[in-house]
């Protein structure tokens, strides 16, 4: 692999309008929802009755600060790693883009690798900013510090799962290669599979849902693990990159056996 591959598939990725509206997009849902979450825990934390958000937000601060932002914001990142794959497929781009590369898993790995490094970037930036614009907003009823057990780690774990989770994507476009069918596996898989197995009574269906994809790769998100996950953070993190090396692993080896 050399410069100039990686070079070209920055040009080709940041060329695209769709890039820039879907970062834009990941970014204002995750500040502004999470930002959101926390304005009215704030200003109902005094007020009489449950609040089972104020107890896990003093057991697991980061699990309530990322939740509802990431949850709705993950959504642009797997848009955005299903076309920055699957658009060249549409629009018959992939045809120019192997006739300059004949070698498709060069081209493949180039692909990842500079979509991996920009969702990174831009991941460590929302991450970040959620993170200390939620913590000021709550300071006046709990201090959270990057000092505090588990919560560094929580904050570089969010930025790693939002990285995989777009290679995730990424390798989903390429086995699928049609935008809307593979955004629409990608969405089924992330909101609508582990819900519904979460459903099924029993300790078989509760570890297939600890193993699923996007439940097991969360869990590094969380400042301290609870009493129903399967796995530990960084286990959930491992098999999730597990699944993802798999789909990039099928992802390659269709892109050399099939026709552009």
């Amino acid at each position: 692999m050399t410069l100039g591959l990686l070079s070209a598939e920055w040009t080709k990725i940041r060329s695209v309008r769709s890039t820039l509206w879907s970062l834009l997009a990941f970014m204002v849902v995750a500040i502004g929802f999470s930002a959101l979450i926390i304005i009215v825990i704030s200003n109902t934390w005094n007020s009489p009755g449950n609040h089972p958000n104020h107890v896990r937000l003093l057991e697991d601060p980061t699990a309530v600060l990322f939740g509802a932002g990431f949850g709705l914001g993950q959504l642009a990142i797997c848009v955005l790693g299903v076309i920055v794959m699957s658009s060249e497929y549409s629009t018959g781009a992939i045809r120019a883009s192997l006739l300059a590369v004949p070698r498709r898993l060069p081209m493949l790995a180039a692909k990842a690798i500079v979509f991996a490094l920009l969702d990174l970037v831009v991941s460590a930036i929302t991450v970040f900013a959620v993170f200390f614009i939620t913590t000021a907003i709550i300071r006046s009823h709990v201090s959270i510090t990057l000092s505090q057990p588990g919560i560094a780690r929580a904050c570089i774990g969010g930025i790693l799962y939002l990285t995989v989770l777009g290679l995730f994507s990424l390798a989903i476009g390429g086995l699928v290669r049609h935008t809307a069918g593979a955004i629409s596996t990608v969405i089924a898989l992330v909101l609508v599979v582990p819900p519904l197995i979460s459903l099924i009574p029993g300790t078989i269906a509760n570890h297939i849902h600890g193993y699923l994809p996007n439940v097991a790769g969360q869990l590094v998100a969380q400042s301290s693990q609870q009493a129903g996950d399967v796995l530990s953070p960084w286990q959930g993190f491992g098999v999730f990159c597990i699944w993802t090396a798999v789909l990039l692993a099928a992802c390659g080896w269709l892109l050399v056996r099939r026709d552009a």
